[in-house]
C-alpha cells in the first residue's frame, strides 16, 4: 500500500479538492493530521462529501485547533504545543491520502514543520496555483523535497496560465498529474470525472503504480 501526501506551494490554492480527487482515484483512505479552524466544516467533513466510492475511510485528526492559523500559533492559542511524536499514521491496509497544512514549511512548534511530518516512503504531490510568484514558490516547492529524496509530482489547480505552467514542468522535470480546472462548483460527479480521467493518464506519468 502507498501513502500520498498532499502539499501546496501556498494557502487557498486547491489541496482539499486535489485530495478528493487522489482519494477518490484510488479508493484510498484520508487523513488531515492537523486540522487548524473551521472544525464543523473541517477539510476531513469537505472531503467525506466529495467521495463517492465504498470503501474510503476518513481517519479522525491528531490535532483539531480552533483557530484558522498556522498550527503553531492556533496551538498556542488552545495551550497546547503540538509534538510530532503524537502525528501517528492511522491503522489502515488501504492506500493512505494524507492532507498537510498550507505549505512545507508551515510551523507546527518552536522546531518543526509540516516537512518534519512527511517520511520517506510518501509520494508527494505538490498543488499549483498560478498567482504572481508562485513559480518561485513551486520551484523552492519542489526543488525542497527533491533535494530530499522524496518521489514529487505535481497538480495544477485553477485557470490554466501556459507560460507558468510550462516553465514549471521544463524546471522541475517531474511528473504532471494533471489539472483541475475553476469549476463553477465541485461535487461528487465532478470529482470522480477527474478521478477518472487522471487514471487515464497513468501511462504517462506512472505515478499511482505500486
Amino acid at each position: 500500500m502507498k501513502t500520498y501526501f498532499i502539499t501546496g506551494i501556498s494557502t487557498d490554492v486547491g489541496k482539499t479538492i486535489a485530495s478528493a480527487i487522489i482519494t477518490e482515484a484510488l479508493e484510498a483512505d484520508y487523513w488531515k493530521p492537523i486540522q487548524a479552524g473551521d472544525i464543523d466544516n473541517s477539510d476531513t467533513h469537505k472531503v467525506k462529501k466529495l467521495v463517492s466510492n465504498k470503501k474510503s475511510e476518513f481517519h479522525r485528526s491528531s490535532y483539531i485547533l480552533n483557530s484558522p492559523m498556522s498550527p503553531h500559533a492556533a496551538a498556542e492559542i488552545d495551550g497546547i504545543s503540538i509534538d510530532i511524536l503524537k502525528i501517528n499514521l492511522p491503522k489502515t491496509k488501504n492506500n493512505l491520502v494524507i492532507e498537510g497544512a498550507g505549505g512545507l514549511l508551515v510551523p507546527l512548534n518552536d522546531t518543526h514543520t509540516v516537512l518534519d511530518i512527511i517520511k520517506p516512503t510518501y509520494k508527494v504531490i505538490v498543488v499549483s496555483r498560478h498567482y504572481l510568484g508562485s513559480i518561485n514558490h513551486t520551484l523552492l516547492t519542489v526543488n525542497t523535497l527533491k533535494e530530499k529524496g522524496f518521489d514529487v509530482s505535481i497538480i495544477f489547480s485553477g485557470n490554466e496560465h501556459k507560460t507558468t505552467e510550462d516553465i514549471i514542468k521544463k524546471m522541475t522535470n517531474v511528473p504532471i498529474i494533471g489539472r483541475i480546472d475553476e469549476e463553477p462548483y465541485f461535487d461528487k460527479n465532478v470529482v470522480k470525472e477527474y478521478a477518472d480521467e487522471f487514471l487515464q493518464k497513468q501511462e504517462s506519468h506512472n505515478f499511482f503504480k505500486e
